[in-house]
């Protein structure tokens, strides 16, 4: 039987190209967006590679029952879901001291974290019954550390690896399995503002989703990269003192990882 798979935030960026690169593979696809004709067009294009089928849902995230809404459709299209990815995602930059707008957290929350509460609460209960299926959650290496210019982006991500690890931890030997995906740089519609240069080990989507399905098919608790970039960011920047940290960061970069 093919894999069920739920990807949120489909239309651009690593969403579309992963719903590609499981068409490929015959996966049943369930697509959610706000872009009503980039949903058309990527349905078309899923089906054209050999999608197993295709079920495309319009709306919100933000707004649980939109979110109820379409889980229930895909329900009665697909009986259930064996993967829910939760890649949904906004940002909002700003420096802080040129204006604080709590309005630019809520929206970049309500997408980041609540889409993605919303969409654990509706899928998690048909996955405990069947003692399967795997929850992804999009984080990001801006979520290790409090990144210039970026509060709500960074501490939404911040919020959701604190979250998916919880999540891991308490459904531990229920057969749900939960993998919280890290990328750095990526080349998208969200980074195609910035230089290139500011943005080492900068990725294409193709590869940066190729790392994400071998990551999710093996299991791995966190999926992240590229390589090189990403241990950097875990293993050293994550764990400098806080005097180095904010004197180094305060330099004002405009570094801001997917």
């Amino acid at each position: 039987m093919s894999h069920r798979v739920l990807i949120t935030g489909a239309t651009s960026g690593l969403g579309r190209e992963l719903a590609l690169q499981l068409a490929n593979e015959g996966f049943m696809l369930a697509l959610t967006g706000r872009r009503v004709e980039r949903l058309a067009e990527l349905a078309q294009a899923a089906k054209d590679v050999g999608a197993g089928g295709v079920l495309t849902l319009t709306g919100d995230v933000a707004d649980p029952a939109v979110v109820k809404a379409h889980y229930a459709d895909i329900q009665e299209r697909f009986g259930g879901l064996d993967w829910a990815v939760l890649n949904a995602g906004v940002s909002k930059s700003g420096d802080a001291k040129e204006g604080f707008a709590a309005d630019d957290y809520r929206f970049v929350y309500g997408v980041n974290v609540f889409g993605m509460v919303n969409w654990i609460e509706a899928v998690l209960p048909g996955m405990l019954k069947e003692k399967s299926g795997t929850i992804v959650g999009m984080a990001s290496i801006a979520g290790f550390r409090g990144l210039p210019r970026s509060g709500p982006y960074s501490s939404s991500k911040a919020a959701a690896i604190a979250l998916l690890e919880s999540l891991r931890v308490d459904l531990r030997g229920t057969g749900v399995q939960v993998v919280t995906v890290c990328p750095g740089f990526v080349r998208t519609e969200m980074t195609s503002r910035w230089k290139d240069e500011d943005m080492p080990f900068l990725m294409e989507p193709r590869d940066a989703v190729r790392e994400m399905i071998a990551g999710i098919k093996a299991g791995r608790r966190m999926v992240d990269f590229p390589f090189p970039f990403s241990t950097a960011v875990k293993y050293v920047v994550r764990n400098l003192p806080g005097c180095i940290y904010d004197r180094v960061a305060s330099r004002g970069t405009r570094r801001r990882p997917k």
